[in-house]
């Protein structure tokens, strides 16, 4: 099996990017203004196609010391297989959002949404004042 990188390269140009419909509102800090995560649409057509990412748990698993990653082989050992577009957002919920922000015993409601794109304002004019709801 090639390494993660090549994997990506190798993905980057052969397959379709794929701009996904949904989108993850979540709060970061409870004094911040909320935060919107948008998949990129290479990496959304690698997790559709397969046998490119490593497991969500891998990035759960590294090590980081002094701002450096210390055992990053463990990211080309293994990959998943092709996954839907709603997996895949729970994926990247897991790997790019804090912990504290998903983990389900970490408070007592919900610091994130997952949402349609069209649902977000596309103006930014009062994004600082932007709040989940129920």
């Amino acid at each position: 099996m090639s390494n993660l990188f090549e994997r990506l390269l190798w993905a980057k140009s052969h397959l379709e990017p794929f701009q996904s419909q949904y989108a993850v509102v979540f709060e970061h800090d409870m004094d911040e203004p909320v935060a919107v995560m948008h998949p990129d649409p290479n990496w959304m057509a690698c997790a559709i196609a397969g046998d490119i990412l490593p497991p969500v748990e891998v990035y759960q698993q590294l090590e980081i010391i002094d701002g450096k990653v210390t055992n990053g082989y463990i990211l080309h050992d293994r990959s998943i297989p092709a996954i839907t577009e709603e997996e895949a957002i729970e994926y990247l919920i897991q790997k790019d959002i804090p912990q504290h922000v998903w983990q389900v015993n970490s408070g007592n409601r919900s610091k994130f949404r997952i949402c349609k794109r069209d649902q977000i304002p596309s103006a930014r004019l009062y994004r600082n004042a932007w709040a989940l709801t129920l």
